[in-house]
């Protein structure tokens, strides 16, 4: 069995501009890494701006560099950073500030 390794923080992740764009001319890129047992693995990107986000299945994200998503009904403010694992429900309504670059690992 060989080991493999992908160097997430390096990747070049090809972007378009973002949807649901409050503020700011952010732009957004995945790159889809494959899945394992039913759960989809890829690196998701944006540039700074606000963004709104409904969720639409389970999330958790693996976060390098992000800002605190704006409360909602459902969801606190919370500051997340490099290690962070945020997990967001089905149906939860969110509002992101992007200050800097954000990359994450994603499982969906």
């Amino acid at each position: 069995m060989s080991e493999r390794i992908f160097d997430a923080a390096s990747a070049v992740v090809p972007h378009e501009p973002a949807e649901q764009v409050v503020s700011g001319n952010p732009t957004t890129g995945v790159i889809e890494l494959g899945d394992f047992k039913g759960v989809e693995i890829g690196i998701w990107e944006i540039t700074p701006g606000v963004v709104t986000r409904h969720w639409k299945s389970m999330n958790s994200s693996w976060c390098w560099r992000a800002t605190p998503p704006s409360p909602s009904p459902t969801v606190r403010s919370i500051e997340i950073g490099p290690g962070s694992i945020v997990r967001l429900r089905e149906g939860e309504q969110t509002q992101w500030e992007i200050r800097s670059r954000l990359r994450k690992v994603y499982l969906a």
